[in-house]
């Protein structure tokens, strides 16, 4: 084993266990986890089973959050929702992750007009206020899930980018570089075998963050009709039905909003844990 990999071990994952909020919200997404995948073992309704005999009935042994307008069962729709959330935010970060860290890697490593030419190209995305632009781009796409989880990645990264170019910046005039060039490995070789090894670590901090983020857009987006399609069940519909009941159907809103609310809390105690627990001046 690796030093590296005792370091992780020893003293990551050890810090980590000790954040209670952290490991709180790793359980609550394992939990979040494994109700999206069991969801047909779990409840005896399907999501887009209609019912008339029983609309908007409130919560109750038989439907545990209720049901909606059209007699569907609503704790069925949002644990098969939650597999959308999960997939959307898991894809779309990844998709910006891996251009951001290319991005940054590349700007880093060679500097000069690389550099500024790149940066400037992340400045002018930087421009264009995210949410909208992804609601310009969907306008001339159709709406689907796939889409959605395009548009977010390839609109999300320039944080990644500048985040990595920076740790980049600082790696590359390290002792272990230097030792790289100087037995003359190649360009590649430094960048993805001696630096991007160690620059990983606040990528990996954002990227968790950052899923929160890509989870609350694709609710905004469903919400407003334009993201993912009817009825396909995800929160953010599910949600969006409910608002024309919001005086006596409670439950159509309160739940599913729980869920965005614990789920994107969730990451975001998960993302300050790893953070904490990869900083080297704590001493736990």
């Amino acid at each position: 084993m690796s030093p590296r990999d005792s370091y992780l071990r020893d003293v990551v994952w050890r810090r980590f266990r000790a954040n209670k909020f952290a490991v709180s919200g790793a359980l609550l997404v394992l939990l979040a986890v494994v109700l999206s995948i069991t969801a047909p073992f779990i409840t005896p309704y399907g999501p887009n089973t209609l019912d008339a005999y029983h609309v908007l009935l409130p919560p109750s042994v038989a439907h545990w959050c209720g049901t909606d307008e059209v007699g569907r069962d609503v704790f069925t729709r949002m644990i098969y929702g939650a597999r959308i959330s999960l997939i959307v935010g898991f894809v779309a970060i990844g998709i910006a992750t891996i251009i951001g860290t290319v991005v940054g890697l590349v700007a880093g490593f060679y500097g000069g007009w690389v550099d500024s030419l790149l940066m400037r190209f992340v400045d002018i995305m930087f421009c264009f206020p995210t949410f909208f632009l992804i609601l310009a781009v969907i306008t001339i796409r159709e709406p689907s899930i796939i889409n959605i989880m395009l548009i977010i990645g390839l609109t999300g990264w320039m944080g990644v980018a500048r985040l990595v170019r920076a740790e980049v910046l600082s790696i590359r005039e390290r002792d272990y570089v230097m030792a790289a060039r100087a037995i003359g490995c190649s360009d590649l070789r430094i960048i993805f075998r001696h630096i991007m090894p160690n620059a990983l670590g606040p990528v990996l901090v954002y990227a968790t963050l950052g899923i929160a983020g890509a989870i609350l857009t694709e609710s905004s987006l469903s919400f407003l009709g334009i993201g993912v399609p009817p009825p396909t069940p995800s929160w953010g519909n599910i949600l969006a039905s409910g608002k024309e009941f919001l005086e006596f159907a409670w439950w159509l809103f309160l739940f599913p909003g729980l869920a965005i609310t614990i789920t994107s809390l969730s990451y975001y105690l998960i993302g300050e844990g790893i953070r904490d627990a990869l900083d080297p001046r704590l001493n736990r």
